[in-house]
């Protein structure tokens, strides 16, 4: 069966699809997707049939198609281009096809010899509905499992990815980001990014960026050769980029290299090594006392003379 649940309710199910054969016998659905408004709900069957229900109506199906994949093969996936008018299923019968569902009963396209071993072997369309991608399987040291792109509307080869030596099995164009996870049957998940049209995701893993050129190194002038000509009418002598950028960098106005300290007691308004500031200016010339407080006994007996002829801190406090 198939069944639709609320996550809100564990325990009890909101409605059951029951898929029939031919026969009006029951058949095993081995994958069920939503359609991207959410009023259909689509099921692949082992006897090769995909059927098609109404969310709200779930004794008959609205569309089915009895001999979509071969009987006794597990279709592995199904899945909704984004308008919503495309079906694309992935065959356990080594076949991907895209059928249009209001003309249910032939496919538009398909495509062949494409090994599927596992029954989760996914498809899906790109964000712009324009690309159907999938994965191969293979044997183990039979190859390298491949990621195939083809056009929706002609379903011709684009592109295909040698990913691992191992089954692509699972595979997601995500639609904002604009990237395909990827996962393989020997525990690999990759991501496949486009430096440009892609967003977030993978690329704020990636740190090393392509260098910019330098715009000095792309436009080159014109150089006129006037070997004969006066010494004031001779152009100079065209240097290398490289060369001059080396000259430059050696220039402390060009390279914008900052003054070094100012060592000694300071020149052209600037104060010396020991800061830039007029506090430490001060510090370092006015308020530190330069005095040896080396003996304790000389340093306090030279205020006792004045501490006897001007009492002020302890002999007024005992005076009654």
């Amino acid at each position: 069966t198939v069944r639709t649940w609320d996550v809100n309710n564990e325990k009890k199910h909101k409605s059951v699809f029951k898929p029939r054969s031919v026969q009006g016998k029951r058949v095993i659905p081995t994958t069920c997707t939503y359609s991207r408004d959410g009023k259909l709900i689509a099921a692949g069957c082992q006897d090769g049939s995909i059927q098609i229900w109404d969310r709200n109506m779930s004794v008959h199906t609205k569309f089915h198609c009895r001999q979509a994949h071969a009987p006794g093969t597990d279709t592995s996936c199904l899945t909704f281009s984004y308008d919503g008018t495309v079906l694309a299923s992935r065959g356990g019968d080594d076949t991907l096809k895209i059928w249009d569902i209001r003309q249910f009963k032939k496919p538009l396209n398909s495509a062949e010899r494409l090994p599927s071993f596992f029954p989760m072997t996914d498809c899906c369309f790109s964000p712009d509905d324009k690309i159907l991608v999938t994965g191969t399987s293979v044997k183990k040291g039979g190859g390298s499992g491949k990621l195939f792109f083809f056009y929706r509307e002609t379903f011709q080869k684009l592109y295909e990815i040698e990913v691992t030596d191992a089954s692509v099995v699972r595979c997601l164009w995500h639609p904002k980001l604009n990237q395909i996870m990827v996962g393989t049957g020997n525990g690999l998940a990759k991501v496949y990014y486009d430096p440009v049209k892609s967003q977030r995701g993978a690329k704020l893993c990636v740190v090393k960026t392509k260098r910019k050129e330098r715009q000095a190194e792309t436009l080159t002038q014109d150089y006129i050769i006037t070997p004969h000509a006066l010494p004031m009418f001779r152009e100079p002598r065209q240097r290398s980029t490289r060369k001059q950028l080396e000259k430059d960098r050696l220039d402390p106005m060009k390279s914008h290299k900052p003054e070094p300290p100012v060592a000694g007691p300071g020149r052209g308004g600037r104060v010396g090594t020991h800061g830039g500031t007029l506090s430490s200016y001060i510090v370092k010339n006015i308020a530190l006392d330069k005095t040896d407080d080396s003996n304790p006994r000389e340093a306090i007996l030279r205020h006792a003379k004045e501490a006897e002829e001007n009492p002020y801190w302890v002999a007024p406090a005992y005076a009654k």
